[in-house]
Formats: C-alpha cells, sequence, structure tokens
C-alpha cells in the first residue's frame, strides 16, 4: 500500500515545509517536511538549504521509506485512509514506536476498534512535554483513519 493524498495533505499540513535546516522539538536537525536525513543517509545538518522542489522529492522518498516500513507490521486488512493515517503517525514518531504500541496491536486485532482513537491521543509528547500541535495531529490522524 502507498500513503494516499490525504495522509499526504495531512504530513505536509503538520510538518509544514521549511527550506533552511532547523531544530526540531527534541533538538534533531531537520529540513523540509521534517526530514532528517537524505536519500544516501547522512544526516540533516544546521546550515543545510534546500529547494521546495528538492523538499517535495524528499518527503516522498521518506513517505515511500515509512510506508514500506510499516507494512510488514500491519497483520489486519486496513483502508487507505486508515493506512495513511498509520504512515503519518510512523513519519513523526518513527517505526519502532508505531512497532510496540498499543495502537499497533489494536489496529490488528480489529482494525475497526473504536478505542484506537484513543491510542492516536496518547502519543502527544516530545520531550517529555504534551505539545499542542502533536495533540491536533493525533486527533487528525485519528480522524483520517476513521474517515471511511
Amino acid at each position: 500500500m502507498e500513503i494516499n493524498q490525504s495522509g499526504i495533505d495531512l504530513v505536509k499540513k503538520f510538518e509544514g515545509s521549511r527550506l533552511n535546516a532547523y531544530l526540531d522539538s527534541v533538538n534533531v536537525p531537520t529540513i523540509g517536511y521534517g526530514a532528517t536525513f537524505y536519500e544516501n543517509g547522512n544526516k540533516v545538518k544546521i546550515g543545510d538549504k534546500i529547494s521546495q522542489q528538492r523538499a517535495d522529492e524528499l518527503l516522498t522518498y521518506h513517505l515511500n521509506l515509512f510506508a514500506k516500513g510499516i507494512t510488514p507490521l500491519i497483520t489486519s486488512k486496513v483502508n487507505s485512509n486508515q493506512f495513511s493515517a498509520l504512515v503519518s503517525f510512523a513519519y513523526n514518531l518513527g517505526v519502532g514506536n508505531l512497532k510496540n504500541s498499543t495502537l499497533l496491536k489494536k489496529v490488528n486485532a480489529n482494525p475497526n476498534d473504536t478505542s484506537i482513537r484513543d491510542e492516536f491521543i496518547k502519543w502527544n509528547r516530545a520531550g517529555g512535554n504534551v505539545l499542542a500541535g502533536l495533540t491536533r495531529r493525533r486527533n487528525a490522524e485519528a480522524d483520517l483513519y476513521f474517515n471511511v
């Protein structure tokens, strides 16, 4: 499966595009739509600059990478919106966090379990602090997940 346009739009909205490298909320050098590394594996460094076209290319690369990373973890039949919400989640928090989450356990047990919404919402912290932006993002991911 691939992330759909609604999922791409969600990631773009919450990541925003920044063409000059910056430190994210946990002080990791980041560029474009939240990229922390390039296709060759090199990490983003403060001082790096890219074009909007390059930001879009990096986003496509990373979303495909994350989609491939989570595909083997999902053992239930999910629809395009459900998959795309999970890609957005993993893009923001990492495949490892999704892999070990109660969110994934519930998705695999019953992808239509309404308590899955609560599992998205639990992941609204960075550096131990609740962030309003993460709360909004988790709500948007849950909304996409349950938008049939």
